[in-house]
Parts: C-alpha cells; sequence; structure tokens
C-alpha cells in the first residue's frame, strides 16, 4: 500500500497581484516542475504552523497564513499526496531559493505557461479562475 503523506503549500500574493512560483530542483523528487512552496506536516502540527515552518526553512522569510484554498489528493507512481494549499503573505524577510532552483512571480493568467507538478495543478486551476 502506498504511504500517503500530508503536505502544505502557501500561495504567497504579492502587492502586484502577482503568485510566488517555485522551480523543484533536479535533485527533488519530482525535479524541475514547478510548485507552490511548503512541505510535510510534522507529527503533532496543525497545517498554519507547518506552513510557517516550512517557509522559514525554505525561504528564510516570515508568512502571516489566511485561509485554506484548495485541499486536493494525487497518486503519485510511490506515494499519495494530500496536498493543502494556503493563501499567506510575507510578513518579514525577503524569499531566498535555498531548496528551489529558481523563485519568480507571475500574474495568475500566466500560470499556466508553468510545466506544474501534478498535484499542484488543481490549486493552479483555480487561482486561474478565481478573479
Amino acid at each position: 500500500m502506498k504511504k500517503t503523506v500530508k503536505v502544505v503549500a502557501a500561495i504567497i500574493e504579492n502587492d502586484d497581484n502577482e503568485i510566488m512560483c517555485a522551480l523543484r530542483s533536479p535533485d527533488m523528487a519530482i525535479p524541475n516542475m514547478w510548485e507552490f512552496p511548503g512541505g510535510k506536516v510534522e507529527k503533532g502540527e496543525d497545517l498554519f504552523t507547518a506552513l510557517k515552518r516550512e517557509i522559514d526553512e525554505e525561504l528564510q522569510c516570515q508568512i502571516e497564513t489566511l485561509d485554506v484554498f484548495n485541499d486536493h489528493t494525487h497518486e503519485y507512481e510511490t506515494f499519495i499526496i494530500n496536498l493543502i494549499s494556503i493563501k499567506a503573505k510575507i510578513v518579514g524577510g525577503t524569499p531566498l531559493a535555498s531548496e528551489h532552483s529558481k523563485l519568480i512571480w507571475l500574474k495568475r493568467e500566466n500560470l499556466n505557461s508553468l510545466k506544474w507538478a501534478p498535484a499542484d495543478i488543481p490549486a493552479v486551476e483555480q487561482l486561474i479562475n478565481e478573479k
């Protein structure tokens, strides 16, 4: 039986209504695909605490979490991911790509121009259709 992994992802929007997109590095699982930054929820952690910790670790900045935006389960070849996307905004620091190959800001209507990790696609589609 495949293991299910609970993961949180930040949908961070800036003042120009652009959304942060992170390129997975060649060393990561599902390499060279775009995603919303975040990571695994640790045992005993709530979703919002996990996301704040992951963003602090991955991007060296602090966020304020807002609302759960999308909750989607996707089955990959070797595992199942329950990806919970949460809207957030940066409240401290400047995001740095320490684990990712690249970080970019894109307008909603341009999100489809990237090759997204399959689990992130439902949130991408929801964002594009949101406004």
